[in-house]
């Protein structure tokens, strides 16, 4: 496999054919960079976010708010909401560019300007819009429910191994339903995977939320509920 230049990527030759490596590729819509960073990724749905609320402004006199709602939920939250789970542990200086889109988007719905005074209360008391990293955390936990109901693929349900089934000896920690976290290096990468990132998001949350006996209606209620009183 030859190398054309240092800082190039390496070159295939097949036959007449030349395959060319990419700095990123998208694998179901998830553009993922060779370092593994999502800022690309990121990026990409941010600028076409963006270019929807400017096409969305210059109607938005001729819609009425429940229009503009169903256009933004169709628009921007299908695209934010996306996969999100793989923006888990993220810095924020990935994750708050898409928290702009969504500030943006509640402008374009209320009317107001880009620096008028209250963004919060429009955004969770108006809207009931959760930030962007609580819609991470959100996605994250109920996935983590549907794995230990058996309604997630094995190869998901088998990274929620329950405290309990690890040991023999009877803890105070085995009765709050707890899962077992897997040894991982960096916080950067290995933090980042479900089978780290789903068992702490759901060993974070209290106790009357972490029970997997309680249907998947009534777990969403909650943890929205929880989410939301931590504003």
């Amino acid at each position: 496999m030859p190398v054309l230049q240092r800082d190039s990527f390496p070159v295939l030759q097949l036959g007449t054919d030349t395959a060319v490596a990419s700095s990123h590729v998208r694998l179901l819509g998830v553009e993922i960079s060779s370092d593994l960073e999502l800022v690309h990724h990121v990026s990409r749905i941010s600028s076409g976010c963006q270019y929807r609320l400017r096409q969305l402004r210059r109607i938005r006199r001729s819609l009425d708010s429940e229009s503009v709602i169903t256009l933004v939920h169709a628009c921007i939250h299908s695209r934010i909401d996306y996969c999100n789970t793989v923006l888990a542990g993220a810095p924020r200086t990935v994750t708050d560019k898409l928290q702009h889109v969504l500030n943006a988007a509640a402008h374009v719905i209320s009317g107001t300007r880009k620096f008028d005074r209250g963004l919060r209360q429009l955004l969770h008391d108006e809207l009931h819009w959760l930030n962007v990293s609580d819609r991470v955390f959100f996605k994250l936990a109920l996935a983590v429910h549907q794995c230990l109901n058996g309604r997630a693929p094995l190869y998901l349900s088998d990274d929620c191994t329950p405290l309990s089934a690890g040991t023999r000896r009877h803890l105070r920690s085995t009765n709050r339903n707890l899962l077992a976290l897997p040894r991982h290096r960096l916080n950067t990468y290995g933090g980042r995977a479900f089978a780290v990132a789903g068992p702490t998001v759901w060993n974070s949350l209290p106790d009357f939320i972490r029970d997997p006996s309680i249907s998947a209606d009534s777990f969403r209620r909650l943890l929205k509920t929880y989410l939301f009183a931590r504003y």
